[in-house]
């Protein structure tokens, strides 16, 4: 298994970034993903859902109406697209695959005030 995210960097408030990530080794197509996030010193939180086909989706109240969960199937890729950034959306961003126990690396996301 693998799960390959990027797409972090540092971007000032207001501003916009879109994570990939990429999936590997287990049968993307039937599996929930999710995006989580860990800020420093805090407890890593779930950020959004996306169901198999992609018709289902949840968000964290802190991101409703800035992120977008997607996926893409033939690609075997979630995206999440990052709106109107905000200081407090600092943290090292991970997808998972719901059933699937394996995390990756991870991409680090500075938004500066």
């Amino acid at each position: 298994v693998q799960l390959v995210e990027s797409g972090g960097g540092l971007v000032q408030s207001g501003g916009s970034l879109r994570l990939s990530c990429a999936a590997s080794g287990f049968t993307f197509k039937t599996k929930t993903m999710r995006w989580y996030r860990q800020a420093p010193e805090k407890e890593r939180e779930l950020v959004a859902d996306i169901s198999n086909a992609g018709a289902s989706t949840l968000y964290a109240d802190s991101v409703k109406g800035r992120f977008t969960i997607s996926r893409d199937n033939a690609k075997n890729t979630v995206y999440l697209q990052m709106n109107r950034l905000k200081p407090e959306d600092t943290a090292v961003y991970y997808c998972k695959a719901v059933g699937v126990d394996y995390w990756g690396k991870g991409t680090l996301v500075t938004v500066s005030s």
